[in-house]
């Protein structure tokens, strides 16, 4: 097998995940050019284990290792991501990253973590025909 071709790919697959993370501004587009560059590696070590033709397939067994690690890599940012858009409002790089740190005591609709508004009074329910003044009045009488 020549190692030219799947050298070559992994390159450009690797060069684009480059390209990807150092110029997109969305934090989950970042996150899938890191993993562009993770299978870039994983191809690269397939096509070195077949070329060496090792009986005990390190590379292959490394691929896997990769493969779960960026499994779980994903998932936590994923996570961070979509926490930091409820929190902040936005998932754009250029966005977060001033220093100021927001008040976690509530998301950008004003509703806090607790499903409480800020003035600390239970939600409105649905079908109250006074609204979420009424509410607000019970909670403070």
């Amino acid at each position: 097998m020549h190692l030219v071709y799947p050298a070559v790919l992994s390159a450009l697959l690797f060069c684009t995940g480059v390209y990807g993370v150092l110029a997109r501004r969305n934090a989950i587009l970042v996150l899938m050019s890191v993993e562009l560059m993770l299978n870039a590696v994983n191809l690269n070590l397939v096509a070195f284990d077949a070329w060496l033709r090792d009986s005990l397939h390190a590379g292959q067994a490394l691929t896997l290792f990769v493969i779960a690690i960026a499994a779980a890599e994903i998932g936590i940012g994923l996570a961070i991501v979509l926490m930091v858009h409820r929190a902040r409002g936005t998932s754009d790089i250029d966005r977060l990253r001033d220093t100021s740190e927001p008040a976690m005591d509530r998301f950008p609709d004003g509703t806090g973590l607790s499903g409480t508004d800020p003035s600390g009074a239970a939600p409105a329910r649905p079908d109250d025909p006074a609204g979420p003044a009424a509410t607000n009045a019970e909670a403070g009488a």
